[in-house]
């Protein structure tokens, strides 16, 4: 068999498949990696933080019927809660409070430990975000930023009647607010437990009030 010069030479068909294989990434490719690494790159350096709600005032008024919890807060919804909230899923937000009277003698004692809830939740037909406190007061709103004044600032709250508390004696206050999520569905309460945007809450805070 005679070979030729010909038989050795590359041919263009075959040299072309490594040379587009080998050059630059189509620019749609491109164009899809750059904010993907971009973000990556965000979440490295920024890690989530759990949103948080501040007691930005309490305090305790007597009235004729007993004293009233008189609170407001300050908080935000993050976007996972949010998108969570329009899709229909109800958001609960619990305040817990607990009055304590100290002695000298014994423990302190327990004198009022109270929780209320607040339900948020939006109908996906009417668009209309809805609050009811403790499953009784009622109310439809438009728009999110003034159904959440209702949570950050609610009505004052009967916590307890004349005849609970001591005229005279000090009590130690704890109050609280946060996202219970023991109330939602079954199907969303494990991956709440796990989400850290579902992680919305505020610190304890005390004072002292001295029933006159």
């Amino acid at each position: 068999m005679n070979l030729t010069q010909s038989d050795f030479a590359p041919s263009h068909r075959q040299s072309a498949r490594p040379a587009a294989a080998l050059g630059r990434p189509p620019s749609r490719l491109l164009a899809w990696l750059l904010p993907l690494l971009a973000l990556l790159l965000a979440l490295a350096w920024h890690p989530a933080r759990a949103a948080e709600i501040t007691v930005s005032q309490a305090s305790i008024e007597h009235s004729d019927e007993g004293y009233r919890l008189s609170v407001s807060y300050d908080f935000d919804l993050n976007r996972g809660l949010e998108d969570a909230l329009s899709r229909g899923v109800p958001l609960y937000f619990t305040t817990d409070v607990q009055l304590t009277r100290r002695r000298w003698y014994w423990f302190d004692e327990s004198s009022v430990s109270a929780t209320r809830t607040v339900r948020l939740s939006y109908n996906v037909l009417t668009r209309q975000y809805h609050t009811a406190i403790s499953g009784q007061l009622q109310q439809s709103f438009t728009n999110l930023d003034d159904a959440l004044t209702l949570i950050r600032r609610p009505p004052r709250w009967l916590i307890a009647d004349n005849n609970t508390l001591k005229t005279g004696d000090n009590y130690n206050v704890g109050l609280r607010m946060r996202l219970d999520v023991a109330q939602l569905p079954k199907p969303f309460q494990v991956n709440a437990l796990n989400n850290s945007d579902w992680r919305l809450s505020s610190d304890w805070i005390e004072f002292t009030y001295k029933p006159e």
